[in-house]
This record gives C-alpha cells, sequence and structure tokens, in this order.
C-alpha cells in the first residue's frame, strides 16, 4: 500500500493549491477561475504594468510552484498532475490572464513535456500580440555528458533573480537576459536514499539497498547516474560538493541553497548544512539558502545543492525581499558563535585509585552495554521512541573512557558510585540518565555510610522509585532491577542473573505499562515485547558473571 494522505486522487492538485492559498500569511494569491482543469494561482495584486514572471510544471514539487507566486518572485505559477506537464491550454490562460504591454518570460523546467507545452502556448499567446520570452533551467550536473540536462532546484533561483529584475521594472529583453545568466550560472545536484511515494501505487522495495545511496536521483523518482555506498552525512557531501567543483570551478564566489527533496528531518539537514560548510567548498560559499524544502519530490528520502556563482546583480536580487510562502531567505554565512560560560557543576572530586579487580568489572559492564545497543534501540523502537540503547550505551562509553584513562576511584567504592553517578546525569539523555544517577548517587551515600554494598544498591533502588514513580510490575527496568538486586542480598550473584533475567522476560507478557516511555504505547504494541530497560539490566548482571 502506498503511504499517502489524500482524499480523492482526481482532486489532489485542486485540494493542495486551495491549501497553500488558504494558508498564505500575505494574502496576495488567487486561483484563477476559469475550467476546473485548468489550475493557475496568479497574484492578486498584479496590475500588468511590469514584465510578468510565469512559471510551472508537475504538482509534486511543493513549495514549487505555486508557494512563489508573489511580489519580487513569479506572477503566476501553472499547476500540472502530479509530475506531468500542465496543458497547453493551461499555460496559455496563465499568459493571457497575466500578460500586459510589457510582457512576460516563461521560466521553464528542462523537461520535454514542459518545453513542448510551455513553448507551443508561447507560440499561440504571440497570436494574441503578447510578448513572451522563455528561458530553460538546465542546472542538473548529474549526468555530465547529457545535452539536455534536467531543471532541478536551481530553477527557484531563477525564479527570485527574474523576479526581482521585474520588479525593478526592467524590459523584457533584459529580464530575459538576466534570467539566462543566471540559468548559466547555477549547478544542482542531488542524492537520496529513498525513492518518493506515490498515490495509489505500491511502495517500490529494494531499488536503494539499506545504507546506499543514489547520485542524482531524478525529482519525478527517476533512476540516479550512480550508487555510492556509504549514507554518511560527511562523505555524502563530499562526493556532491565534487561534482559541483567541477562546474563552478574553485574560485567562484558562491551562494549555495540546500534543498530538502521532501522526506529528510530537519536535524539531518541542519547535519548536512553544517557538513557543507565545513567541506572543500567552505572558502568559497559567501551565502547559504536553506535548508528548506523549496523544490521537492513528494517525501523522497533526499536533498540536492544548488550552487550559484554570483555576481553584484545576483546578490541583490538574491537578498531582496518577497511577498511569497515558499522563499527561504538568503543569509549571509558566518562561522558558529561560541558564548564563555563556567559549566556550573556539583563535581565530585574523588582521587583515582587502583583496583584490578573493580577494573575489570566496570570494563565488563560498559562492553555489555555498547554490545547491545542496536538490540536495545530495535527493542524500544517496538514500545518507545527507539533510544535506549544508545542512551545506555552513551553513558556506558563515557564510564569506559573514564576507566581507561585510569581517572576512577576504583578503590574506593563510596566514591565510585557517586563519580559514576554524576557522569551519567551528565551525558545521558533522557529520563534514563537521571533515574541512573539517583541510583549510583543514593548507593554511593549509603557506602559511605559503612552499608554493604547490597543493601546499598536495595536504597538507590528505592530512591530511584521514589522519585520516577515507577515500582514492580509497571513494565520497566525496575522489573529486573529490583529482583535482582533481592537475589544478590540472599543468594548471591547468580542468583541475582537469574532473577534480572526472569524479571525482563515476564515484562513480555505485562499487557499494560503504568510508567517509562511505553505508558504512552497502546497495549497491542506491547504484546510479546519485552521492555528494553529490563533487558539492558538483565544483559548488565549477564555480563558481571
Amino acid at each position: 500500500m502506498s503511504r499517502f494522505f489524500f482524499n480523492d486522487r482526481q482532486q489532489m492538485v485542486s485540494d493542495a493549491i486551495e491549501g497553500v492559498i488558504i494558508s498564505s500569511r500575505f494574502h496576495n494569491v488567487a486561483r484563477l477561475d476559469t475550467d476546473p482543469a485548468i489550475r493557475v494561482v496568479v497574484r492578486k495584486d498584479w496590475n500588468k504594468s511590469k514584465v510578468a514572471i510565469i512559471s510551472g510544471g508537475g504538482s509534486g514539487h511543493e513549495p514549487a510552484h505555486a508557494g512563489f507566486v508573489g511580489k519580487g518572485m513569479l506572477t503566476a505559477a501553472v499547476c500540472g498532475d502530479l509530475f506531468a506537464s500542465p496543458s497547453v491550454d493551461a499555460v496559455l490562460n496563465a499568459i493571457v490572464a497575466v500578460t500586459g504591454d510589457r510582457g512576460c518570460l516563461l521560466i521553464v523546467k528542462n523537461y520535454t513535456g514542459d518545453r513542448l507545452n510551455f513553448g507551443l502556448a508561447a507560440e499561440k499567446a504571440k497570436k494574441y500580440g503578447l510578448k513572451v520570452e522563455m528561458v530553460i533551467v538546465g542546472d542538473d550536473i548529474s549526468l555530465p555528458d547529457n545535452k539536455q540536462p534536467r531543471g532541478i532546484a536551481g530553477t527557484v533561483l531563477v525564479h527570485k533573480i527574474a523576479g526581482f529584475a521585474a520588479e525593478q521594472g526592467k524590459s523584457l529583453s533584459d529580464v530575459r537576459d538576466i534570467a539566462q545568466s543566471a540559468c548559466d550560472s547555477i549547478a544542482s545536484i542531488g542524492v537520496a536514499m529513498q525513492t518518493c511515494n506515490l498515490p495509489d501505487q505500491n511502495e517500490e522495495e529494494g531499488r536503494i539497498k539499506g545504507g546506499h545511496v543514489e547520485l542524482g536521483l531524478g525529482i519525478h523518482g527517476e533512476p540516479g547516474a550512480s550508487t555510492v555506498a556509504s549514507q554518511n552525512s560527511q562523505e555524502t557531501v563530499s562526493t556532491l560538493v565534487k561534482h559541483l567543483h567541477k562546474k563552478t570551478g574553485k574560485e567562484a564566489r558562491l551562494a549555495v541553497l540546500v534543498n530538502n527533496l521532501g522526506g529528510v528531518s530537519s536535524l539531518e539537514m541542519a547535519i548536512l548544512t553544517k557538513e557543507l560548510v565545513h567541506s572543500e567548498m567552505k572558502e568559497q560559499i559567501d551565502y547559504l539558502i536553506g535548508p528548506a524544502p523549496l523544490v521537492t519530490a513528494l517525501d523522497m528520502k533526499g536533498f540536492s545543492l544548488s550552487a550559484i556563482a554570483l555576481n553584484e546583480t545576483f546578490i541583490k536580487a538574491l537578498q531582496a525581499d518577497v511577498e511569497t510562502a515558499g522563499w527561504h531567505p538568503m543569509v549571509k554565512l558566518h562561522a558558529m558563535p561560541m558564548q564563555k560560560h563556567n559549566v556550573i557543576r556539583e563535581g565530585t572530586h574523588a582521587k583515582p585509585s587502583d583496583n584490578d579487580t573493580v577494573k575489570a568489572l566496570v570494563e565488563r559492564i560498559t562492553k555489555t552495554l555498547i554490545e547491545q545497543e542496536k538490540v536495545l534501540n530495535a527493542l524500544d523502537a517496538k514500545v518507545g521512541d527507539g533510544d535506549t540503547g544508545s542512551t545506555f550505551a552513551q553513558g556506558a562509553r563515557d564510564i569506559a573512557q573514564l576507566n581507561d584513562d585510569g581517572k576512577l576511584p576504583l578503590n574506593d567504592t563510596a566514591s565510585l558510585l557517586e563519580l559514576v553517578g554524576e557522569r551519567l546525569a551528565t551525558v545521558m539523555g533522557g529520563s534514563s540518565g537521571v533515574l541512573m544517577s539517583i541510583f549510583f548517587t543514593a548507593a554511593g551515600q549509603k557506602v559511605a555510610n559503612k552499608q554493604k554494598i547490597a543493601d546499598a544498591l536495595l536504597f538507590g533502588l528505592e530512591q530511584m522509585k521514589r522519585y520516577g514513580g515507577a515500582d514492580l510490575g509497571d513494565r520497566t527496568l525496575i522489573d529486573a532491577l529490583q529482583p535482582a538486586l533481592e537475589a544478590l542480598k540472599e543468594s548471591g550473584l547468580n542468583a541475582a542473573v537469574k532473577a534480572a533475567q526472569d524479571g525482563a522476560e515476564a515484562t513480555a507478557q505485562m499487557q499494560k505499562a503504568n510508567a517509562g516511555r511505553s505508558s504512552y504505547v497502546n497495549s497491542d504494541n506491547l504484546k510479546g515485547v519485552k521492555d528494553p530497560g529490563a533487558v539492558a539490566i538483565a544483559a548488565v548482571f549477564a555480563g558481571i558473571n
């Protein structure tokens, strides 16, 4: 089954246009009231006193094209069906509706359907006595030997530059020449790890293998130019930059558009932007546009980079304010500022000491949690947010590093427990870090007061339960930790290992979670799945043994 929110397949584009128009914060756009099959978005404030700028193409690339209609960019956008060029009649009606004595410029992405339909509409419009010029954008460099490179995300930069020129009152020929110069100055290349989902179509399986990305994937889901065996952000950006350098050279001053193809999280887009400004291109980049979805491919899990070689005209045009819903303002690139601040922390000042037995014990515990990271994350993905393994592993790595560096008070159990508690509160995220910090800190305090280790750990458990709110039977790590600690006190380590394992297994049969992340999950999702926190505890006790 496809993964797509929609009501009526035939009405998808019209429904989307309505959503775009009614949500526009400028209230300056309207749909042309004509044949329902003609879907044209126009400026409401347009008086035909300047050159009109018209673009369009298949839908599915939102906010392109309707999101760029407004003062300073497009005068009209012609919206075709999903990934399909609009008809000649649709383009012709757009031209006639917005073109005055100054004429209009058509900005067309280099696809056969778009060239033909916009081109024929332009010729027909000329019969009405209208002045029409056209530029074709072919910014895709993924296939360097292609005589007809595709128009992709760089098209929006042409919209912006041409729109600025028209807004300045320039003639049609001047606007055309500036737009053509922009076309000649832009290079774009994209990459994706998953193609897009289409309505009423089954999801394509196996085209891009796990751990790989496809270079040059088309904005309609067309296969890419090559496959790269990596999903590493730095390597991926570096690959794109190498291709861009072949086109732009290494001397040009650049603005770079970081474009989300629709399915990449904001966090990932921020990481990719960071990689770009630390790449081989860093010394050339003066401005950034994005990261933002500007020319998308539905929900494609990918992104593209568009670099434009700058001149003063382009800089002014790209910096100018516009009244459109979709444009993302260009910003001057600058290094990340750092503000000095002394960390406020109640540190444990424990003197490092040696104890080979304790050192080996800490090593086994931390190694176990690190090795279990993926297993625990997979479990947590079924009943929570998928990060239990990473959270515990993060804490384990920190303690393991201190252990390797000889910075732990291994011969002072109380200080060791308190230091572990302090570090886990700092490096482990979410509630797990705080809970484990309470556990170790409270236990350390009792050991300092000469309590036996088993009793001290049980006291730490009670403090954890007190502040955390969970108890035995609530389907949390306590279901493994409490029976294990009780068995440790009464019968020793072997009994504790078995009790922890039995406690973790029992969580799979608990129909309801009363605390922790699983308490937010439908009970049907919990059936047969062990609590990841309890599994982590069981793994630790097994590792100790």
